[in-house]
């Protein structure tokens, strides 16, 4: 029975569901993703509720400053 393949999400070669690496096609590309996890090059999303309640620390200064 053969393996289905997908694509790799770094470079796109077909990647064997069995593969060591799985989903990547190498440690290469696994460690290239987790590169891009640690340098900001990939986020997720915050719900919307607490990015209402992020305070900008810069903003919250100069009000401060504004009230005394």
């Amino acid at each position: 029975m053969e393996s289905s393949s997908r694509p790799c999400p770094i470079c796109g070669k077909p990647v064997a569901g069995n593969a060591e690496s799985y989903p990547f096609c190498s440690g290469r590309c696994r460690t290239q993703d987790l590169a891009n996890w640690a340098t900001g090059v990939y986020s997720v999303p915050a719900p919307a509720s607490e990015v209402d309640e992020h305070v900008d620390p810069l903003r919250s200064s100069d009000e401060s400053s504004d009230s005394g």
